[in-house]
């Protein structure tokens, strides 16, 4: 038996008026395992299962010990009683997060209020000693101190023994508290899945499935990279190309810039050794000269062969390069044409999969055209079979003309009866309109208490206005201000009843009961914030009641009336006026009762007394039973000197409402003319529609049996136009990849066709050099050429002029020789150095060909611009990142190659589970989400699917807390059968089951655990509490 517990709370919470605060006890009525929790045989409890739940200061309880069976618990009570209370003990006393249960979102808010600490003890089965797991929560630093079986532990500790028993507080599959259920509805595919692994998998297989997916996401990771990688290589590779030739531009100016400068040193040795040869040839005799003559004739004439040997080289470079270029066009011209085959290769696929669509939607549109030509014939066939016969019709034709001219006439009568009526209304309404005239006079006068009233008391004046439009808030009638109900048969005793009746009173609204009252008050002065008077007239009316002495034997001391006789109200006012101010025993006198008035005081023994112009009060002492009386000058009249002639106002009243009542007759019979009007025009329509419709169907069959015979031609035709759509996407597919191989081998010979550009287009490079360096030669023989034969002309002319040019010419070298020296940093007398002798050796002899050269050389320098001695650092270092990058690109992809050895190419992380349901034979499987089913259709595919799980479910024990809340009683019985048949298996784990009711006559099972939570002010004390003498008297007053 658990252990009863006791709470507290205020009366008014749970219904007891009678005292502020009560003793409630609290107590779940569960059977204890036998045996003290020894072993002995098999147990019937699960691995991880819960033997024992104890609270102290947990929510609604005090202290409570429940003991839940081992297959299915059913935890029954009231709401409030503390069930749910039960299942947060579970979810935090295993290590759960307040987050799991939906309430609070402190731990320390579980704790009972005025308490400091609570406390949490789950004793969970397991070999060969049990798992007890205790959790004291305090509330002042929200924090939690763990044991284990008694001794101190962590929240760590904790979650590795759950863990290890597979227990999952936070999977809805597996614990489902209140404040979560709709959640379950609302899970993802992809959540609903791995919540499923997680509850019924073999161990490790939610591991797996993050394994899965991790793989995957590294799979594509790499391949991204790779992918990544792989373009930054080609710019990177594109990019250090042009670094390359800028290289290969600065080496080359450096070059041309070293020649140059050889060149310009050179220049001034060749002047020099010009100077002297020509010194030393004017030195030598003309003999000598003759000899050189006959040496230069001999040399110009190989010189000529050269120039030959020249000419035929360069024409057969200039034949090697048209070839090149030739061979570099049509290479490029096929590029082009496999570039084109390869875009065509695009087209045709994107054409395929075109073609394929619009069969598909074509197909689509044929079977909904068939569908809908089906349901046309079938309804044409309806009709044809309805469709009477042209012989059948002409009777029914003849029927409806007769009834047509007789209903016209039915028509002609009622017109003229509803004229008659138009007459006599009309006449009634001038009539009407005259008394309404005649009672807008009487409503002026009315208007202008009303402008007095709003001139006045401005407050009062809002608060009418407002009562007169929420007439329908009160619940009995009520009365405007008295000083516009109150009506003065003559207005010169208006004076007495303004000085009898108080200013706040006039000013008063009256009410028949309290409750009006007050909703006007709370309203008026509350909520507007105006200043207004309102009284309620008492329960009993004395405004029938009869002066204690009759006006007939007070004419004697100039009495004419009383004061109720001088004026008109309303009941209610009269009610309130007799009440409160006694107007129907004050009388009003004259002058004569002034000049009597001593004697009037003393033999009439009134308390008030009214004379012409003077108001009267008289009282008797309560001690000497003397008469003292004190007498006030009256005050004009402010408010009633207003009159209505009552009598004739309520004439013409009465004269109104009887002509109303003549025209409201009126508009009845009018309104029964007008009906039957319409019911015969209704009629007339009717039949002649249904003439016309019998007019048509006397060629309606033949038109019908027409159309079914075209739509049955129209559906043979769509039969043979079926479009086999598997086939299609099957062709569609095989066209694709025939096509992909294709483009994969198109792209092939375009790689190789550009490698062989590149090949010929260094090749053609080359020649153009040997071209150039031809040219050159044969430029230079042929001006050797002809600077020979000048020589040889101009030698015989020279010899003489040698001998006096001899001196100048010794002059010139010495200066010449001097700047040479120092072009080339040399002192006077120093000899060259071997390295620039070399050089200069290798450069030509010439002036002019060094000019030419010279010249040349700086024309080319000059087109290499913009160029420093960085660029070749910078290209060595884009040349080492390029290997590097290559390196890491192999790696990665023999990563990525054995990543896709060991796992297939799925996505795994779009892996899911979706629930489909129907509750109606005629509807389709849909499936579950938080939209589309109600809440207790929701309700019942939640407990569906989790009973499912139970025979295979790992886990020791499941959660379900008032799931059934929303369910119709038949669906609530057959789900409750359900969870009964499947929880109470041999096989199947622990299951809870919390409702806040059962109904009657369900179906129950031997190894079912009942836990019934009871509380209340009458609950017996733990100690008394004795469930064999009440099962014993419970069978003593059964029948």
């Amino acid at each position: 038996m658990a252990t009863p517990a006791k709470r507290k709370s205020k009366g008014a919470e749970t219904g007891e008026s009678s005292v502020s605060r009560s003793q409630r006890k609290h107590s779940a009525a569960v059977a204890e395992p036998e045996g003290g929790g020894q072993r002995e045989g098999a147990s019937p409890f699960v691995e991880g299962a819960i033997v024992r739940i104890s609270m102290e200061n947990f929510l609604t309880y005090d202290n409570c010990v429940v003991y839940p069976g081992p297959h299915l618990n059913v935890i029954v009570g009231a709401n409030g009683t503390g069930k749910s209370s039960i299942v947060c003990a579970i979810c935090l006393g295993l290590a759960g997060k307040p987050s799991f249960i939906g309430r609070a979102d402190k731990v320390g808010h579980y704790v009972k209020r005025g308490c400091n600490k609570g406390v949490i003890e789950i004793e969970l089965y397991k070999n060969p000693k049990n798992l007890i797991i205790t959790r004291e929560i305090s509330v002042t630093n929200n924090q939690s101190t763990w044991f284990i079986n008694e001794k101190l532990s962590t929240l760590k500790a904790v979650e590795d023994h759950i863990s290890a028993l597979n227990i999952q507080v936070g999977n809805l599959c597996q614990f489902l508290p209140q404040d979560r259920v709709g959640e379950f509805a609302k899970l993802s595919k992809i959540d609903l899945l791995e919540a499923t692994e997680k509850s019924v998998g073999p161990p490790g297989m939610y591991k797996f499935h993050c394994d899965l997916k991790s793989f995957r996401n590294r799979d594509r990771d790499l391949e991204n990279a790779i992918k990544e990688k792989t373009n930054n290589l080609e710019k990177m590779k594109q990019k250090n190309v042009r670094y390359e030739q800028d290289v290969e531009r600065y080496y080359t100016h450096k070059r041309h810039q070293d020649k140059i400068d050889i060149l310009e040193k050179k220049r001034h040795w060749a002047v020099y050794e010009c100077v002297r040869n020509e010194y030393e040839e004017a030195k030598i005799s003309r003999d000598r000269q003759k000899a050189e003559l006959k040496a230069l004739k001999e040399k110009l004439s190989p010189m000529k062969c050269q120039i030959e040997q020249v000419e035929k080289e360069c024409r057969m470079l200039d034949s090697k390069i048209s070839e090149k270029t030739a061979a570099i066009k049509a290479a490029s011209e096929k590029c082009k044409q496999q570039q084109d085959a390869l875009e065509r290769k695009d087209k045709q696929i994107d054409e395929i999969k075109l073609a394929f669509r619009i069969k598909r939607e074509a197909e689509m549109d044929r079977q909904k055209r068939m569908e809908n030509t089906y349901k046309m014939i079938e309804d044409w066939k309806n009709e044809l079979k309805n469709t009477d016969n042209a012989e059948n019709i002409q009777p029914q034709l003849d029927h409806v003309n007769s009834a047509i001219k007789n209903l016209q006439e039915e028509r002609a009568n009622v017109d003229g009866s509803l004229q008659e009526r138009h007459r006599q209304k009309q006449n009634l309404l001038q009539e009407k309109i005259g008394v309404a005239g005649r009672i807008e006079k009487f409503e002026n006068l009315m208007n202008v208490k009303e402008e007095n009233l709003r001139r006045r008391f401005r407050d009062t004046y809002n608060a009418l206005l407002w009562l007169r439009q929420n007439k329908d808030r009160f619940k009995r009638p009520f009365c405007e201000p008295m000083m516009l109900a109150i009506n003065m048969k003559d207005q010169k005793y208006a004076k007495y009843v303004e000085n009898h009746i108080s200013s706040n009173d006039m000013r008063a609204f009256v009410f028949e009961i309290q409750e009006d009252m007050e909703i006007f008050l709370r309203e008026v002065r509350d909520n507007q914030k105006l200043k207004v008077n309102a009284v309620c007239v008492p329960s009993e009316s004395c405004a029938e009641s009869k002066p204690s002495k009759p006006i007939e034997e007070l004419h004697r001391y100039g009495f004419s009336s009383y004061m109720r006789e001088l004026f008109d109200a309303p009941s209610l006012v009269m009610r309130y006026l007799c009440s409160q101010y006694r107007v129907h025993e004050v009388p009003i006198g004259t002058e004569k009762t002034r000049n009597m008035i001593e004697r009037v005081i003393k033999e009439t023994k009134l308390r008030q007394i009214y004379t012409a112009e003077e108001r009267y009060t008289i009282k008797i002492s309560a001690y000497t039973n003397e008469i003292v009386s004190s007498n006030t000058s009256l005050k004009p009249a402010q408010f009633l000197t207003v009159t209505v002639d009552a009598d004739e106002r309520k004439q013409l009243e009465n004269q109104k409402a009887e002509i109303d009542r003549h025209l409201q007759s009126l508009d009845n019979w009018m309104a029964e003319l007008s009906g039957e009007q319409k019911l015969l025009e209704h009629r007339d329509n009717e039949l002649r529609q249904q003439k016309k419709e019998l007019l048509e169907q006397k060629n309606k069959r033949k038109q019908l049996e027409s159309k079914i015979s075209m739509k049955y031609d129209s559906l043979r035709q769509m039969e043979q136009d079926a479009i086999n759509l598997e086939e299609e996407a099957e062709q569609e597919s095989e066209k694709i990849k025939q096509i992909n191989i294709q483009k994969v081998k198109l792209v092939k010979e375009i790689t190789q066709l550009i490698k062989i550009c590149i090949t010929l287009n260094q090749h053609k490079t080359a020649l153009v050099l040997q071209k150039t360096t031809a040219a050159f030669h044969k430029s230079k023989l042929e001006s050797d050429s002809k600077a020979a034969t000048v020589e040889i002309q101009t030698v015989e002319h020279q010899v003489m002029e040698l001998e006096k040019e001899k001196h100048m010419l010794l002059e010139k070298c010495k200066e010449l020789m001097r700047k040479a020296e120092q072009a080339c940093g040399l002192r006077a007398g120093e000899k060259v150095p071997a390295a620039l002798s070399e050089a200069l050796k290798s450069s030509p002899n010439s002036v002019e060909e060094i000019d030419a050269l010279l010249s040349e050389e700086k024309s080319r320098a000059s087109c290499f611009t913009g160029l420093s001695a960085s660029v070749v650092e910078e290209c060595k270092k884009r040349t080492e990142e390029i290997e590097h990058m290559t390196q890491q690109l192999e790696k990665d992809q023999k990563e990525l190659e054995n990543y896709r050895k060991n796992i297939s190419q799925e996505e795994y992380d779009k892996y899911g589970i979706r629930i489909r349901v129907k509750f109606r034979s005629s509807t389709q499987l849909h499936e579950l989400t938080q939209h589309h089913q109600s809440g207790g259709e929701k309700s019942v595919s939640t407990v569906l699917y989790l009973m499912a799980l139970q025979e295979l479910n790992r886990c020791p024990f499941r959660v379900v807390d008032e799931i059934n809340q929303g369910m119709d009683p038949v669906n609530e019985r057959r789900v409750f059968d359900v969870v009964v048949k499947t929880a109470c298996r041999e096989s199947t784990s622990q299951y809870f089951f919390i409702t806040p009711k059962l109904l009657q006559n369900l179906t129950y099972h031997q190894k079912m655990t009942v836990l019934l939570v009871n509380n209340g002010p009458y609950m017996l004390e733990s100690r008394k509490w004795d469930s064999k003498t009440f099962l014993r008297r419970r069978r003593r007053i059964q029948p």
